[in-house]
């Protein structure tokens, strides 16, 4: 059984950025703590949190809080707010490109245009997004969803979102606005990781998407896969794996999200390596 891994499965800058950032505090304070899960990852959160580095939420501020880190999707611009007004200390871990979003919207908003965001109205990376926007300011996460606009629009997207979707929103929203102007706001990483895994899927029997369940960007791999027509498993961890999956299977693809470490993409390596030596003993 042949074994391929996609070159740029596993984290990407953004997060490597963050989880520095958060270490490298804790190292030298105690009581850091992360609005939320600082990455999509469970398993990347609980050895942050065995580093002392705990997620909280805004509703619940802990009592021994000395350093809050914003997560890499960003947060609201009045949840930045408020935790600048506390007297703590702000690490700022957003992810650079969503940080350019959030830039773009608030200059599009300033500019007089409607702001027009494809992506997860739910996704955090998205809601903050939408803060920075203004009130007339609307999310889609397809762009058949788009109904009505003004006569100014101007767009910027989910890092996360697949380049072809912005596309299909372009050729929609200029029918229905005046004018136009566009920040294309997709990560190039997420792009490129993309592209290399629809390779990857349509060459092998079967491909294992590797990352958090909660992970847009590796749900949106593992759906990718799918519509291609290889058989396809979503996992987060080497249990997960079971032997059946791979009877009679000559090639098997491995791509992981941009919040999967390094450690847990080995792992998986590993076992499926043993797997092969113990097939061919077979």
């Amino acid at each position: 059984m042949k074994i391929k891994k996609a070159e740029m499965a596993g984290f990407c800058f953004g997060v490597k950025r963050a989880i520095e950032l958060a270490l490298k505090e804790a190292q030298v304070n105690s009581g850091v703590y992360t609005l939320g899960p600082l990455i999509h990852n469970p398993q990347v959160i609980e050895r942050l949190k065995a580093k002392g580095i705990n997620p909280f939420e805004i509703s619940a501020l802990p009592s021994d809080i000395k350093t809050a880190v914003i997560r890499t999707h960003g947060v609201s611009r009045e949840i930045n707010e408020y935790l600048n007004s506390l007297g703590i200390k702000v690490i700022d871990a957003t992810c650079p490109f969503v940080k350019k979003a959030q830039q773009y919207a608030k200059l599009l908003h300033e500019e007089g245009y409607q702001v027009l965001i494809l992506g997860d109205a739910n996704h955090p990376e998205v809601v903050g997004i939408k803060s920075y926007a203004g009130p007339d300011a609307i999310v889609v996460s397809e762009p058949e969803e788009i109904v009505k606009l003004r006569k100014r629009v101007g767009v910027v997207v989910q890092t996360t979102q697949p380049v072809e979707k912005l596309q299909r929103l372009l050729e929609r929203a200029i029918t229905l606005c005046k004018e136009l102007k566009v920040y294309n706001t997709i990560c190039n990483s997420t792009a490129q990781r993309l592209k290399e895994t629809a390779e990857l899927a349509g060459s092998v029997d079967v491909m294992l998407v590797i990352g958090g369940r909660n992970s847009a960007n590796t749900t949106q791999l593992a759906r990718l896969c799918e519509s291609i027509g290889v058989r396809t498993y979503h996992i987060e961890t080497a249990d997960e794996l079971r032997d059946e999956w791979f009877n009679g299977v000559e090639s098997v693809g491995v791509t992981a999200g941009a919040s999967t470490p390094d450690w847990i993409i080995e792992d998986i390596i590993n076992k499926l390596t043993g797997l092969r030596e113990e097939d061919d003993k077979g």
